[in-house]
């Protein structure tokens, strides 16, 4: 045993200890809501939004709670494009049970860079939550990001889906678009995408990146570049550096090792720990050992060689950000992340709020009752400026009716 690994026992008793404070966390962050709500419909106009707001919140809030939907499996057509062939992906819609896209606001919601892509229950969990708001929402697989990769392939699939939704709401309204974490900065190219964005009536990032590069550097370095020109110090997430060596594992690895270092890293990102340790026993003595620091708390041996990377693959990583790119955005454009997230860093969201246009620009809320994509325990004044961020999202949703 390391000094950096607690035995099985105590990491066991730590995770039940963890699990209980974020239990009682939401307890209290579902309180919170409740009297937010009650506050809403004496204070707030129009009060109805502030109120369906609240609902959406402390229904996301509860991972036991069960919003009232109808669901469906669907496929929906990805037409060939210079970015890859024709092809198909799946989907689910989630609606208020009777309702159909002609009767409510509906919305297309990209998940993030994780494996389980539309199965992920914290993305069900929203998409229910946003239904219980009072909206039909389509939730499409994209396969890039489910193989941790952004992809500009993944903004053929967000297209697809807005036309597949708006086909389905009579062709004669747009749609909303919202994305999460890396879901949010393909949400938000898709929408500028002159094919596309006549489709989009607004756009809501959570969590999502501007340019690629730099947070891909911010994982490398522990600190990312302000809007100020300042640098501002955080401690990555390591998931961050192993999704970077596993997209590019063909820059750290020789040929020969390469299929058995993906294999490994991809068990590894789905939470196969021993599976992914049994896997690396099958590389080189070079590759097992880069591998060994992969899979440890310190990856800063490897930091020369994520940052040539990075330098390798400037043109690539460009291509698939949002910085200087939006100047085709024609829908409203609502920016929420949360303060202390260390996946992509709060200073992205207000990099995004300087390249997106004025005139589309709406709301831009950094917030403490979030981390990453999902609640703390928020203040009271946190508390309202989330309820008050997704009333203006819900007042937006029904104006595009």
């Amino acid at each position: 045993m390391t000094a950096t690994e607690a035995p099985e026992p105590t990491r066991e008793r730590t995770k039940v200890e963890e699990r209980t404070r974020h239990q009682a966390r939401r307890r209290r962050a579902r309180m919170s809501f409740f009297v937010m709500a009650v506050l809403a419909l004496f204070l707030a106009r129009p009060a109805a939004h502030h109120a369906r707001a609240t609902t959406l919140l402390m229904a996301f809030s509860d991972p036991k709670a069960k919003p009232q939907v109808t669901e469906e499996l669907l496929t929906i057509d990805v037409p060939a494009s210079p970015a890859g062939p024709a092809r198909t992906v799946k989907a689910r819609m989630f609606s208020p049970p009777g309702a159909t896209p002609k009767d409510v606001p509906a919305v297309v919601l990209v998940h993030g860079v994780q494996y389980l892509g539309i199965e992920e229950p914290r993305l069900q969990r929203f998409a229910k939550s946003v239904v219980s708001a009072g909206m039909v929402v389509l939730t499409p697989q994209v396969d890039e990001l489910a193989d941790y990769a952004v992809s500009a392939r993944s903004i053929e699939t967000v297209g697809a889906s807005l036309r597949a939704l708006r086909a389905r709401t009579g062709g004669s309204s747009k749609v909303g678009l919202m994305g999460t974490s890396f879901g949010g900065g393909v949400s938000l190219l898709t929408a500028a995408d002159p094919r596309f964005r006549d489709e989009v009536a607004f756009v809501v990032a959570i969590g999502a990146h501007d340019d690629l590069g730099r947070v891909s550097g911010f994982f490398a370095n522990d600190a990312i570049e302000e809007v100020t020109g300042a640098t501002k110090k955080l401690r990555a997430h390591g998931y961050g550096a192993t999704v970077l060596v596993y997209t590019h594992a063909e820059d750290f690895f020789p040929p020969e090792d390469v299929p058995v270092a993906r294999d490994a890293l991809r068990s590894w990102l789905h939470e196969k720990r021993d599976a992914a340790r049994e896997t690396a026993k099958g590389l080189s003595p070079a590759s097992k050992a880069k591998m060994d620091v992969l899979f440890s708390p310190d990856i800063s041996s490897l930091r020369p060689e994520i940052l040539a990377m990075i330098a390798r693959r400037t043109t690539d990583m460009k291509a698939v950000s949002p910085h200087e790119r939006l100047s085709g955005l024609r829908a409203h454009v609502y920016l929420l992340h949360g303060a202390g997230d260390t996946v992509i860093p709060a200073t992205e969201t207000m990099w995004l709020a300087k390249d997106v246009p004025s005139a589309s620009l709406r709301t831009v809320l950094v917030s403490q009752a979030i981390e990453h994509v999902e609640l703390k325990e928020p203040s009271v004044a946190d508390q309202w400026a989330l309820v008050h961020f997704m009333s203006d999202v819900i007042g937006e949703a029904e104006s595009a009716r």
